[in-house]
């Protein structure tokens, strides 16, 4: 029998952003057959600097490790899209220095996950959904940064990704423009359930969209 858990920020902890409909544990649960758990360690807000944190408190009985976090990462690094450049190649080099910073905090993340031994699924950060469609767009420019870096340290150590830019695609996926809504969730759950029963058929490391 799986015990999968969660782990990172609020793309799993998003009870508080439902307006009362279920949460992403919920949801796994729900959709989990007979005799299978899910617990949830991941916590609204939390960074890749909190990952090992969560390791410590993982079940002696967990099969599975899923990881979403980064995005409250971005998040703190968002005022480099207010930043003066002098040329596009200030503005690049900028971008290269958070993306390193970035990677050095998310690789630290997963080597926490992996001292566990068991299987782990890491997702990228989505896009958001924000109403102004020039910021949208510079936001989901300026993540490809922090995606390359998950998507990159996801295929070093052959780990299977979740794609979240792909699974929450549609304004109803979302409760504000960073949070899950109850619709966004169930595919996220639906995403997650799938990659655990579906292992024993699945190469060892690949891309899972809804």
């Amino acid at each position: 029998m799986a015990h999968i858990v969660l782990l990172g920020d609020s793309i799993f902890d998003n009870g508080r952003y439902t307006v009362g409909g279920p949460d992403v544990i919920a949801q796994v649960r729900q959709l989990l057959p007979a005799g299978w758990h899910a617990s949830l360690l991941a916590v609204d807000g939390s960074t890749t600097d909190d990952v090992p944190a969560q390791i410590q408190r993982v079940p002696r009985d967990a099969s599975h490790l899923v990881l979403s976090v980064g995005g409250n990462d971005a998040l703190m690094n968002s005022d480099i899209l207010r930043a003066s450049a002098y040329s596009m190649a200030h503005a690049v080099g900028e971008l290269a220095d958070v993306s390193e910073k970035f990677e050095s905090k998310y690789r630290r993340a997963v080597e926490a996950c992996k001292q566990l031994g068991l299987p782990l699924a890491i997702c990228t950060i989505y896009n958001g959904c924000f109403t102004d469609a020039d910021y949208q767009r510079l936001i989901s420019t300026a993540l490809m940064v922090f995606n390359d870096a998950i998507l990159r340290v996801g295929i070093e150590y052959g780990l299977t990704i979740i794609d979240l830019r792909l699974v929450c695609s549609s304004p109803n996926d979302y409760a504000n423009p960073i949070e899950p809504s109850s619709i966004g969730g169930a595919k996220i759950a639906r995403c997650l359930v799938r990659l655990v029963s579906e292992e024993r058929t699945r190469a060892a490391a690949q891309v899972v969209i809804a």
